[in-house]
């Protein structure tokens, strides 16, 4: 089968489509003949190697070669412990490799596909929109009637964190640049925030809830911004803001009634079929910016790395 393969750290270049041996099903796990993947920034460490995975010796070149997490497609085998699969059924979720023709996925991390989905935008769904409903739900807390701000509102996080603010009763502010202010008003912000012209965190207005998707300001800012009980969540951002997160977010909740939270996203079926219930019903909508061919997956990483993709950067397979 073709597949993307990274066997060295390094830009774009160095993943190549190259031919590797089909996956074959652990007893837990199903093979997926993959219609589509999802670019995530996963996929962008996985790649150039973080930092301090790369001081570990021994280390100095990807430990697994393949690539990519998001994937939508149909279910061609399934391992001796799998219950709730079978083949042909359509499915998305995460899988390790999702960048080649198959690739195998633990049972846990798969659902059903919206009928009403296309296999590209069920792929654009996983990491992302995971993220922004633990973030939101999980660490944020978020009720209805709350004010909530999504800083990154356009991007792959962003996207879906407005819509899923909106779902549960929030009132939403999203920031955003000049060009994505109208599609962060299609997508129910009910105000809108060009961060070229305004910054947010001087403006004196206070936010029960505010979810980093790609934070500029740092963390005291962020807290600045809150209410008097207010939770910061940091879900997105350069490194140095999420180490600052890491190292300094414990320390400053401990210090006042304002919380600050950094956390990793779990990829679970439970909330997979929540977002597929919100999906069905319409009231969340994966936005794709574009599409790449399997063999161009060098040029969509390069465009996430860029920083200007409007939602979701979808691989074609």
């Amino acid at each position: 089968m073709k597949a993307i393969v990274c066997r060295q750290y390094g830009p774009p270049e160095v993943l190549q489509l190259t031919e590797v041996e089909k996956p074959t099903p652990k007893d837990n796990e199903v093979l997926i003949k993959v219609s589509a993947a999802s670019v995530n920034p996963l996929d962008r460490y996985a790649m150039r190697g973080a930092p301090l995975i790369r001081l570990i010796p021994g280390l100095g070149k990807p430990k697994d070669p393949r690539l990519g997490v998001d994937l939508a497609g149909q279910v061609v085998a399934a391992g001796k412990n799998v219950t709730q699969f079978k083949s042909g059924d359509e499915v998305f979720g995460a899988g390790r490799g999702a960048f080649a023709e198959y690739a195998c996925s633990p049972e846990d991390k798969l659902a059903l596909k919206p009928a009403k989905l296309s296999f590209e935008e069920a792929a654009a769904v996983t990491v992302a929109a995971i993220t922004a409903l633990q973030g939101l739900r999980d660490k944020g807390r978020i009720a209805r009637g709350q004010q909530v701000l999504i800083d990154g509102a356009s991007g792959g996080v962003g996207t879906f964190a407005v819509q899923i603010a909106k779902s549960f009763g929030a009132e939403v502010t999203a920031v955003c640049s000049t060009r994505n202010v109208e599609t962060a008003r299609l997508l129910g912000a009910d105000q809108v925030i060009d961060y070229t012209r305004e910054d947010f965190t001087k403006s004196g207005k206070r936010y029960d809830l505010i979810l980093g998707a790609n934070a500029h300001h740092s963390i005291f800012d962020y807290q600045r911004a809150l209410s008097e009980s207010g939770i910061y969540v940091i879900v997105g951002g350069g490194l140095a803001r999420i180490f600052q997160g890491m190292l300094l977010a414990p320390f400053l909740s401990r210090m006042g009634s304002k919380k600050i939270r950094f956390f990793i996203a779990h990829i679970n079926q439970k909330d997979l079929v929540f977002l597929k219930e919100l999906l069905e019903t319409g009231k969340v909508v994966p936005i794709i910016d574009r599409r790449y061919p399997l063999s161009d997956a060098a040029e969509a990483v390069r465009y996430l790395e860029e920083g200007h993709a409007k939602g979701k950067i979808v691989i074609t397979v």
